[in-house]
Order: C-alpha cells, then sequence, then structure tokens
C-alpha cells in the first residue's frame, strides 16, 4: 500500500471523467476545509491480507490528523503511486471499512467519488506535517 497524506486548508473536488461503470455516479462538487487528505493505492499483494492494511492505514490516518490538530478526513484513491493495483472491488471495500473505523472513533470521514478522475483543489501549508508519505 502506497498512502500520501496531505494536509489541507482547503481541498476541493469536481467529478470529470468516470473511469470505473460499477461504480454510482458522482456529478457534485465539493469544498472542505481544515482536512487531512489520504492518496492512497492499494496494492495487487495487498489483497492476500486486507485487515492488516485496515489497520496500518486508520492508524496513520490517525496519527497523521493528530499531528496537523483536525478530525475531518479524506479518502481518495489515487492509483498513480505505484505500478502495482489492487482490483477496484476489494479497494472500495477498504475504504468503506476505513471510513466506518474512523467515524467510530469520532473523526469526520468521506470519500471523493470512487472511480473519477476529479478536478482538484489543493491549498496547503508549507510545513513538513503537512506531507506525509508511507508505505507499508
Amino acid at each position: 500500500m502506497k498512502l500520501l497524506m496531505i494536509y489541507c486548508n482547503r481541498f476541493g473536488y469536481k467529478p470529470q471523467v468516470k473511469s470505473l461503470p460499477d461504480f454510482p455516479d458522482f456529478h457534485d462538487e465539493k469544498i472542505f476545509e481544515n482536512t487531512l487528505v489520504a492518496f492512497i493505492q492499494m496494492e495487487k499483494e495487498d489483497e492476500a491480507n486486507p485487515k492488516y492494511f485496515e489497520t496500518k492505514l486508520v492508524k496513520s490516518l490517525k496519527w497523521a490528523a493528530k499531528k496537523n490538530e483536525t478530525n475531518h478526513i479524506i479518502l481518495h484513491s489515487f492509483a498513480h503511486l505505484s505500478v502495482s493495483k489492487a482490483t477496484p472491488h476489494i479497494t472500495k471495500d477498504l475504504f468503506d471499512s476505513v471510513e466506518l473505523r474512523l467515524h467510530n472513533a469520532g473523526y469526520q470521514c468521506v470519500q471523493t467519488p470512487f472511480g473519477y478522475f476529479l478536478d482538484i483543489e489543493v491549498k496547503a501549508p508549507g510545513r513538513s506535517s503537512a506531507r506525509i508519505f508511507k508505505s507499508f
């Protein structure tokens, strides 16, 4: 799994091109403030033990959110961090499980539209804790 976390003063998206027809349609654009955005790529080899990667992801997100003093987290599928890609449905299941665990832990967590290329707006402060990369 590859994980790029960026704390954003402002993050916005607008769905542009649907790339995975099996997933729901989205048309609304959204804007968020003071949020941790997780650019996540689940890799093919991660499919053998999704619970392990779910736990690692939740712990990393909670740690980075605390470090950046926010309880808002956005999960974004970003299949550009590695050449290895897990199947979309397994990745979406992981996102749903992570979102539920974060909600149960008191975080406000949402997902960007799964299976879309998005126009994105990122406004991030220039400090080291605002950009964190992890590879599990």
